[in-house]
């Protein structure tokens, strides 16, 4: 009879593995600043990044401690035009219309925000009419002269920062017509510079002021190489700053003047070689890439012409591109009863042109328009009264969100 094996013993129990503690949640502080900066770069705008980051400590820090993040977000974001000044003779300062890009509501917030009535500038009790005229609105700055008082205001609708200084003295500006151009710093907070430029048409005198100083450093009386004469001479109204250089042009075809705003010195470049008929007043102006440019417009087409090297490495005017605009400005020409529609170019900032229409049969109806030199887009922006000369007013990094040290108070909010 076989023998009964006892059965093998159970296997020993199996040890229970300890649970691991829950993870812990991912919250904001976790994210690291190169992370939120690529997730900010595909905000919509500048005014949609303003508001992000004033959300909390920790945006706000990612923005304020790149200044490469935010020449990058510049560069993928065109800096928004929030509206216009218009100048119009007789009035006591400029009006503002703002431009209204449907559903954007940052966009309308960045202009409530702004202070665009001009409430703060000083006032005179004894003169009921100040006179405030507009001279320039540039990085974020507007800049007025009061002649009655002798007085001038760099105003920063944004923050509300007001500047008044002293104008040029009288004995450099004669009888001769007087600008001014403002020199930022890079991220619109710390010093500016003032230049201001007296012309008649044998030439120019600078003057140079800075805002720490407030005091006015004259430079000699520059004499053109080829001065406009004749019954035809024209004293150019306005320069436009591209790149540390003020540009003039006439409409005679002469030589375009220049200004160094770092030398204070002043030459003379030839401007495009063909002039065609029906041709505005050549604008200066930067394309997106900051290439110098002038824009024309010949009829209802943009001619835009872009200063280069050529094959011997000589700049020179190569003719870049021509716009026809007559489809897109169909709806202007049926409105105005058919009658003929001049464009004039008021500025060409960051390969935008902006433009101003005008009716013979309609002059009180005219538009202001923008139109894209890279996406070839036409938008129309606001109405505008004949009679105003406009000043684009475009939005800059505020210094909110410049400043590189976080308030202490703002992290530990």
């Amino acid at each position: 009879m076989a023998s009964q094996q006892s059965p093998p013993p159970p296997p020993p129990p199996k040890k229970k593995k300890k649970k691991s503690p829950p993870a812990a949640p991912t919250t904001i502080s976790d994210l690291s600043d190169d992370l939120l900066r690529e997730v900010f770069l595909h905000l919509p705008s500048l005014p949609s990044l303003v508001r992000t980051a004033l959300a909390c400590p920790a945006f706000l820090r990612a923005v304020r401690s790149s200044p490469a993040f935010r020449r990058r977000f510049l560069e993928l974001h065109s800096p928004p035009l929030l509206g216009f000044f218009h100048d119009i003779g007789g009035t006591a300062v400029p009006t503002f219309v703002p431009t209204r890009p449907r559903s954007d509501l940052d966009h309308a917030a960045a202009v409530r925000g702004a202070e665009v009535f001009f409430t703060l500038l000083p006032e005179d009790d004894n003169d009921a009419d100040p006179e405030w005229s507009m001279e320039e609105c540039r990085d974020g700055y507007a800049v007025l002269v009061n002649w009655k008082i002798n007085q001038m205001v760099v105003y920063d609708p944004l923050t509300r920062a007001l500047d008044l200084l002293p104008v040029p003295p009288a004995e450099i500006r004669g009888d001769m017509h007087v600008e001014f151009h403002i020199l930022a710093s890079e991220e619109h907070h710390g010093p500016f510079r003032i230049v201001s430029v007296c012309h008649e048409k044998w030439g120019a005198q600078a003057a140079v002021l800075s805002s720490d100083s407030k005091e006015w450093k004259i430079f000699p009386f520059s004499e053109d190489a080829s001065p406009q004469v004749g019954e035809d001479a024209y004293i150019p109204q306005g320069g436009t700053l591209v790149n540390g250089f003020v540009y003039w042009t006439f409409t005679s075809g002469a030589n375009i003047r220049v200004l160094s705003t770092t030398t204070l010195q002043f030459s003379q470049i030839e401007p495009p070689p063909l002039h065609m008929e029906g041709q505005g007043e050549f604008k200066p102006g930067e394309t997106k890439d900051g290439k110098l440019c002038l824009v024309c417009a010949v009829e209802l087409t943009l001619v835009v012409w872009v200063r280069r090297p050529d094959d011997d490495g000589v700049d020179r005017w190569m003719l870049d591109k021509t716009f026809p605009l007559q489809d897109a400005t169909d709806e202007i020409t049926r409105y105005c009863l058919d009658e003929h529609v001049s464009l004039n170019v008021v500025a060409v900032i960051s390969g935008f042109v902006y433009l101003s229409t005008y009716c013979e049969m309609r002059p009180n109806y005219c538009w202001f328009m923008s139109f894209c030199l890279e996406t070839e887009e036409l938008n129309k922006l606001c109405p505008v009264t004949l009679y105003a000369i406009p000043y684009p007013y475009i939005m800059t990094f505020p210094p909110a969100l410049v400043c590189n040290r976080v308030n202490p108070q703002l992290e530990e909010a």
